[in-house]
């Protein structure tokens, strides 16, 4: 577990409680909204919100050299994920796309694994097959039958594109500060949302007010704030080990999908989820080489 001071356990603390209520937001939103122009809705608030504070505050400009790979990241981690994870929620319950998202640390230590050159104990790999386990049986749980459905594996693809842009953010908060480089590929990854906006101002005149006010929640809340407090955290510890506090999120999630929808969580998605956390317990428990910690905590010369 990464030491954090107070104010980074605050971040924390945000940062899941907002994600773990964008399950239900979205499933509001989607009664209204498609999953494309809920999410250019989400993050046009959120582009809004955090270009207000950047009217005030001194954001550094990005190099040029940094321009393409913050484009890059934008595009995975906010464009395609936020898209992917709505439209795998038009059929997929709130808690069950929080569990199936709950699979990031995993795709985050095999991504560690080949880039990172993060190393695994034999039962850190028997974790993560453990947890492999429990993801394909929450998306078949999610299907009409033991096969998997199209919509579970749209967000299970989101998952690891979170992964890949959580690999992506630790290289570039050696740069930026949480707030610029949060504020950067949101604006990046809403720019590449607007090509699928066509019918959006109909959308938005058309929509019931609640279902408008929810996507406002979430521009707002799970989208800016809760990114820029995450990425506050990610740069206070290391991506496999922060990335396993994203477990927390499921039970929230699940909580909070029963008292804004109504939705109680099939039996064979509890039963899934219970053994992908085992899995990654596994894995972050007993899974670590300590003598990649140990190179790990090395300062660095520069």
């Amino acid at each position: 577990m990464p030491r954090f001071t107070t104010r980074t356990m605050f971040a924390l603390g945000a940062a899941l409680a907002l994600w773990a209520s964008a399950f239900a937001g979205i499933r509001a939103g989607l009664r209204a909204y498609s999953p494309a122009h809920l999410a250019i809705l989400r993050f046009l608030v959120a582009s809004l919100v955090l270009a207000m504070y950047a009217a005030f505050a001194h954001f550094r400009r990005p190099a040029m050299r940094d321009l393409p790979g913050l484009f890059l990241t934008g595009a995975v981690g906010i464009t395609f994920y936020n898209i992917a994870i709505n439209y795998g929620e038009t059929r997929v319950t709130a808690g069950a796309a929080s569990l199936l998202i709950a699979s990031v640390p995993i795709w985050t230590a095999l991504l560690a694994r080949f880039i990172l050159h993060e190393k695994l104990t034999s039962l850190g790999w028997l974790g993560v097959l453990l947890s492999f386990a429990g993801v394909a049986l929450i998306a078949s749980g999610e299907g009409e039958g033991i096969h998997l459905s199209l919509q579970a594996l749209v967000i299970l693809s989101a998952a690891v594109s979170s992964a890949i842009y959580m690999i992506m953010q630790k290289h570039y908060l050696g740069r930026y500060s949480a707030l610029e480089f949060t504020a950067y590929t949101i604006w990046f990854g809403t720019l590449l949302m607007l090509p699928f906006g066509g019918g959006f101002l109909h959308a938005v005149r058309a929509a019931p007010v609640a279902a408008t006010l929810s996507v406002i929640y979430l521009g707002i809340f799970p989208g800016a704030l809760a990114y820029v407090a995450w990425a506050y955290v990610m740069s206070h510890g290391t991506a496999g080990r922060t990335s396993t506090l994203l477990y927390l999120i499921p039970v929230m999630a699940i909580g909070i999908a029963w008292v804004w929808l109504g939705e109680v969580p099939r039996w064979i998605s509890l039963v899934g989820g219970v053994i992908a956390l085992a899995g990654v317990i596994l894995v972050n428990t007993r899974g670590k080489d300590l003598s990649h910690d140990i190179v790990e905590n090395v300062p660095d010369a520069a």
